[in-house]
């Protein structure tokens, strides 16, 4: 509907459905077209978030289409539409949060602390394992009944495919999501997991692995009783470091660096 109006929202704002979004939206459908003494009531108000990344004039160029009566009528409807859809999930959050039990709701609110996990995974990974772990006697188990660990194919002492096995869906497909939202946090663990791994096994493991150490993490939160320690990004250089260098030297030097001393 937008695009038809020759309005580009989706290149200024990375979120449609967002706070700043429908607050254009409702400017736009207002028929005030935006200027830029306008754009500047507009940022002073916050109607336009401070945070997005396009300029002033790319947000201007943008916004300014052309909406006749019907298009505008359609965009209303459409947004009211979302609006009962989001009321209704809500309802049915409420109803979610009212069924749990008091351990659950404990449960929920532990894992949070994990990065990545917000309330409604949560509540999602919690509905599946549940909060008693004394039913997997290890964090692999619970691995690899979430089809998060490597299968095992190997004929004459050769590691052929290996692929993950199969698993509870929606607890795998959770934790990836959450995994995708993890990864962003750059000073967390599972960043630096992600980038040692996608480098020499691809994107889609690299999610996977790291789906799997989240997993593993809620496991001992839930069954031991710890807290979520996040050990950060520069986990992995701490080990092996001389040799890390020499090789990082050795890939300078082949690209015609050289260095008279160097202190390790």
């Amino acid at each position: 509907m937008l695009e038809g109006a020759n309005i580009k929202i989706s290149g200024t704002i990375t979120d449609i459905n967002g706070k700043s979004a429908r607050n254009i939206l409702e400017h736009i459908l207002s028929g005030k077209q935006i200027d830029s003494a306008e754009y500047d009531v507009l940022y002073k108000q916050k109607v336009i978030a401070h945070n997005l990344k396009a300029t002033k004039e790319q947000i201007i160029d943008d916004l300014n289409g052309v909406m006749s009566a019907l298009q505008k009528k359609m965009m209303r409807i459409l947004l009211n539409h979302l609006d009962e859809l989001n009321a209704h999930i809500k309802e049915l959050d409420d109803d979610i949060d009212n069924f749990m039990k008091p351990d659950e709701k404990q449960a929920v609110a532990v894992i949070q602390d994990i990065p990545g996990i917000g309330n409604t995974s949560a509540q999602a990974i919690i509905s599946v394992i549940g909060t008693d772990m004394e039913r997997f006697p290890t964090d692999a188990h619970i691995s690899s009944w979430a089809g998060l660990c490597p299968g095992s194919n190997e004929s004459a002492h050769k590691r052929k495919s290996g692929r993950t096995t199969k698993g509870n869906s929606l607890l795998r497909e959770t934790l990836v999501v959450c995994a995708h939202s993890a990864v962003k946090n750059k000073s967390s663990y599972f960043s630096a997991q992600f980038s040692r791994i996608s480098a020499h096994r691809g994107r889609k493991r690299a999610y996977v692995a790291v789906a799997r150490s989240m997993l593993v993490a809620i496991y001992h939160m839930l069954k031991d009783g710890v807290v979520f320690k996040n050990i950060g990004a520069e986990f992995y250089n701490q080990f092996n470091r001389e040799r890390k260098i020499n090789a990082y030297l050795k890939k300078l030097k082949a690209l015609g660096w050289e260095a008279d001393t160097v202190a390790v």
